[in-house]
């Protein structure tokens, strides 16, 4: 699975710090804590009709994974959705949109990791995009990665933070294998996500997926949990290995790039029946109305 360009973000117009930039123009300073550590913290955002899905709980995520970073500044909830606003109407987006929201540390005043070098404040960049759902309606396959998810004495996966290395290095081994993704399990050998997304099972009518141990908080793997309770799915939260993987009837994943999306292979061997199963189709259906019916609505009024 290969992102492609699209020709409608030729010309996109790129927020950072109030200022809208054409994305040839845009900028982010040497000294930033992003380029300099990956000091940072993101969220996915999605713009449905022009509504964003779950928007106060990716703005709540991001101010306290800041929090949790101890950032000095923390930009207030309703001045980020303003700007995210004001990126959105700039370039003309009412749908099919993904932004990428990041907020930094902050322009250092000399280089080093010291964040009593950050005395200007943090960073706020908008990146809005026309694109659609990344994985489209086909399953996927994986690998397993030789990588292991962080436990949260080594690095709290409930923060938010944007040093990515590990899930690129998961990436390149998906890569080199001709997958999709790869799975990642954690330092006891436990499933815990994707490098990009969370990650179900179906097995005897149960919706089986791991606990937040070793992968973050999903906003899109929350919604399925209520889907699931709500329709009275049994929903199973714990430890599951690669032999449960390996003989699930079903397996898809979730995140707010892709949204529900079904895995049909896993390190060579085939996931139920090979082809979405019925139990993932009725939560992706269900999941799709959640989307259309709800969210902040920022732009097309």
């Amino acid at each position: 699975m290969l992102q492609t360009f699209n020709p409608k973000n030729s010309d996109l117009l790129i927020n950072i710090n109030g200022e809208l930039l054409h994305r040839d123009q845009a900028g982010i300073s040497p000294f930033d804590s992003a380029v300099q550590g990956g000091d940072a913290v993101w969220e996915g955002l999605r713009l449905y009709q022009g509504r964003i899905f779950e928007l106060d709980a990716h703005l709540e995520r991001l101010v306290s994974s800041a929090k949790a970073l101890a950032f000095a500044e923390i930009p207030s909830k309703s001045s980020i959705q303003e700007q995210i606003k004001r990126t959105l109407e700039a370039n003309g987006m009412v749908d099919g949109a993904h932004i990428r929201l990041t907020l930094t540390r902050g322009v250092k005043i000399t280089s080093g990791m010291d964040p009593r070098l950050n005395q200007g404040g943090p960073t706020l960049i908008v990146l809005a995009e026309h694109k659609d759902p990344v994985y489209g309606s086909a399953g996927i396959t994986l690998i397993t990665s030789s990588l292991r998810r962080f436990p949260p004495d080594c690095m709290d996966p409930n923060v938010h933070h944007a040093n990515l290395i590990q899930s690129i290095l998961a990436k390149i081994e998906a890569n080199h294998a001709q997958v999709d993704d790869a799975l990642m399990l954690d330092r006891q050998g436990f499933v815990a996500e994707t490098n990009a997304t969370h990650v179900f099972l179906v097995d005897g009518g149960r919706v089986l997926t791991p606990t937040t141990k070793a992968c973050p908080e999903g906003i899109t793997r929350k919604n399925v949990l209520e889907i699931c309770r709500q329709e009275g799915i049994a929903v199973e939260v714990g430890d599951h290995s690669l032999t449960a993987v390996y003989r699930a009837a079903e397996m898809f994943c979730t995140g707010t790039m892709g949204e529900l999306v079904p895995v049909f292979e896993v390190d060579g061997r085939t996931i139920g029946d090979g082809e979405r199963g019925p139990m993932t189709a009725r939560l992706a259906q269900l999941y799709q109305q959640r989307t259309q019916q709800s969210g902040t609505q920022l732009v097309g009024t």
